[in-house]
């Protein structure tokens, strides 16, 4: 007879749209807004992120009628920024940046997803920009998003957790250690989505244990290894990766979740950790019971 494992006392468990095929505010392939409310608490869960601005209702008091009604939580927003073009940009990321951060602090959440522009199209592949930095832009994209920690912290009392990302600058193991060593911790946090890290060629207890002090934020995704093998050939994009299935149900992927949620309790600290497997576009019907089965299989990794 196996024994359970240990009660993952630190670590909080939810979902995201993601996870129900959303990746856009709106969209007529996506889950309604109303289906994901219901099914993502039907699965057992108890805490969401807002997804992408505009998918759920943006009036705060009406968002929170609605989670409030379904036993639902927020953990956080969700944004998308091009730091590393310096100030130039300032004002059109702050002007996105102010709206999502307002809801997430009125749904009484603390922490704020922010995910690095994309070098080529995640869609049609174009590319959009060189795959490289150069060592000014990296200075700009370090130095602009100690500014949004600061901005954001000191305007709405949240916390940036910056997410490593296929097809965007902060990807390798070697750029997620430069841009961490180039950022000052008390303003930036990392979001560390176990999945796009394997995709990356990097190994999440690793990420865990190396990054000790800067883990803010998990996300929690697998990847097929013969899928993402094709992927790295093919030299795809990320959206046509996903809808060829390379982020998978859990347990069937890599990483293993359960060391990368042991290592990441042996931290000591209160760490979400929100269920996101890449699902765009999918059938209504699929997400709900991969939710579930997953819902299970964390809590059999010790997630009560």
């Amino acid at each position: 007879m196996t024994s359970s494992p240990p009660a993952l006392t630190r670590i909080r468990i939810g979902s995201a749209p993601d996870s129900w095929g959303v990746w856009f505010p709106d969209d007529p392939q996506q889950t309604p807004w109303r289906r994901f409310l219901d099914e993502v608490a039907d699965a057992g869960y108890e805490w969401i992120e807002l997804g992408p601005y505009g998918y759920l209702p943006t009036d705060p008091a009406r968002l929170a009628e609605e989670t409030a009604a379904r036993g639902l939580r927020v953990s956080a927003g969700t944004v998308f920024t091009g730091l590393h073009h310096g100030p130039a940009v300032w004002e059109e990321t702050w002007e996105h940046v102010s709206r999502i951060a307002a809801l997430t602090q009125a749904m009484g959440a603390a922490h704020l997803v922010v995910i690095p522009s994309f070098w080529r199209d995640d869609k049609t592949g174009k590319v959009l920009e060189d795959r490289t930095l150069s060592p000014a832009q990296w200075r700009e994209l370090a130095s602009q998003t100690e500014r949004l920690g600061r901005e954001v912290q000191d305007r709405y009392g949240l916390r940036i957790v910056v997410h490593p990302h296929a097809d965007t600058h902060i990807d390798t193991p070697e750029n997620v250690a430069r841009f961490l060593d180039a950022t000052d911790p008390a303003l930036v946090s990392l979001c560390l989505d176990t999945g796009h890290y394997a995709y990356c060629g990097g190994d999440s207890v690793q990420a865990v244990e190396t990054f000790a002090e800067r883990i803010g934020y998990l996300h929690l995704k697998q990847v097929d290894p013969r899928i993402l093998a094709e992927v790295v050939a093919e030299e795809l994009p990320f959206g046509p990766a996903v809808g060829r299935g390379v982020m998978c149900e859990p347990p069937s992927g890599v990483p293993a979740l359960e060391p990368v949620l042991a290592a990441a309790q042996r931290l000591g600290v209160d760490l979400f950790a929100i269920v996101e497997q890449d699902m765009y576009p999918c059938p209504p019907d699929r997400p709900l019971p991969i939710a579930r089965r997953t819902r299970a299989y964390l809590r059999s990794c010790g997630a009560r």
